[in-house]
């Protein structure tokens, strides 16, 4: 897989419970989103927005510091179907589109809430999920964290993990490196004779 046809790197973060006890009929939502892509190894949009939760509006202590985000910013925020009709306008501007997300939750949570809400899931592409990518291509046994993953790199994540538009943009910079690592494995370059010996220590001894 290149990256030379569309790709949408997408992240969302969710509402979650108080405790361990979850509120009865919970299901995380959608309360923010950040979406970058990508034609021919350019960027050529980025978004981000607050999304309103509609089953449990009320965000709970736990998620405004986890998420390091305000109960006004997330009311202010377009509405979960203000952003499936984005997301369907998208997919049918980047035909052949890939959907890349770090992680399966992204997926799974926007596919939940489209079914609660009696909307069509908005994309009929390709879903990658990268983490699962990066595990088979590293061999590692457990998945690994977003950031932690780009710090395996020597890299730094962009801007502030756990908001959405960083995290989009660093899981398209991990999609970079670990393309770039693959391409090399598919044809490493070639070693010269000047690589393997010290030509000049040769010809000294023999000078």
């Amino acid at each position: 897989m290149g990256i030379d046809h569309p790709y949408l790197f997408i992240d969302f973060e969710f509402t979650m419970p108080e405790g361990k006890a979850k509120p009865e009929g919970f299901y995380p939502e959608i309360v923010e989103v950040g979406l970058v892509s990508v034609v021919n190894e350019k960027i050529t949009h980025k978004f981000s927005s607050f999304v309103s939760p509609e089953r449990f509006p009320a965000l709970t202590e736990r998620c405004k510091t986890f998420l390091n985000i305000s109960q006004e910013q997330v009311d202010g925020g377009i509405s979960f179907k203000e952003l499936v009709a984005f997301l369907q306008r998208l997919e049918a501007e980047y035909p052949r589109v890939t959907v890349v997300t770090w992680g399966n939750m992204d997926m799974k949570v926007l596919k939940n809430t489209c079914a609660k809400a009696n909307l069509p899931f908005p994309f009929c592409g390709t879903l990658l999920d990268l983490s699962m990518e990066y595990k088979r291509f590293f061999g590692d046994q457990n998945q690994t964290g977003l950031w932690k993953a780009v710090q395996e790199y020597g890299k730094q994540g962009t801007g502030k993990h756990h908001r959405a538009l960083d995290d989009a943009l660093t899981t398209y910079n991990i999609f970079k490196l670990v393309e770039k690592d693959k391409k090399y494995l598919d044809k490493p370059e070639p070693t010269t004779i000047g690589d393997r010996i010290d030509l000049s220590k040769v010809l000294d001894k023999f000078a």
